[in-house]
């Protein structure tokens, strides 16, 4: 195994123990991964939301419906830990309720495969969002980085249920994962700040 690939898997003893000077605290950490987190998942969910909307009675719509109820137990999550830790959710919550609901809307008017292939794109950078996540807590964060973990493995699954879809054949597949890819990434770090 080399160098990288061991420093890569290597967690701290104790969460922000291995914070440089300028980092965030330890609590702004924690705060910042709780309100991203939050955010992602009430995202996600408005994007379902719309391309239920559209897709409510095609056949992709039941495997649409149970990835939405996995997102929506998901920010339920979210909604108690933001109470828990009394971290503040992001002020774009607002962006997010409408950019999500027109995200999911407007791949679903693309046809089911571009629906699935934002699906696909959106979590496959929310899986890696949250392994990397999961990587920065220590032994201290044990309860919220089994959550990231198993909320990533959802994710995963979503992804898989997305390519099992046919979004890999949606027209412009490639042009649109790269651009749906962007703008989560963007969504995250703005999230995180905000």
């Amino acid at each position: 195994m080399n160098e990288d690939a061991t420093r890569e898997d290597a967690r701290p003893a104790v969460t922000g123990e291995d914070r440089l000077p300028g980092d965030p605290t330890r609590e702004e950490m924690i705060a910042r991964m709780i309100r991203v987190d939050h955010a992602g998942e009430y995202g996600a969910k408005r994007i379902y939301d719309g391309q239920l909307a559209v897709l409510g009675r095609s056949a992709a719509a039941p495997a649409i419906r149970a990835m939405a109820e996995a997102e929506q137990a998901h920010l339920d999550a979210f909604d108690n830990l933001l109470v828990e830790r009394r971290v503040r959710p992001t002020a774009l919550s607002p962006v997010w309720h409408v950019a999500g609901y027109a995200l999911g809307a407007a791949s679903a008017l693309l046809g089911e495969r571009a629906a699935m292939a934002c699906t696909v794109a959106v979590e496959e950078v929310i899986e890696q969002h949250y392994a990397g996540q999961a990587r920065r807590l220590g032994e201290d964060e044990a309860g919220l980085r089994q959550t990231l973990e198993e909320f990533g493995a959802d994710e995963a699954r979503h992804r898989e249920t997305g390519l099992a879809h046919g979004a890999e054949r949606a027209p412009g597949y490639e042009a649109l994962s790269a651009a749906l890819k962007r703008g989560t990434r963007l969504a995250i770090w703005l999230s995180e700040r905000i």
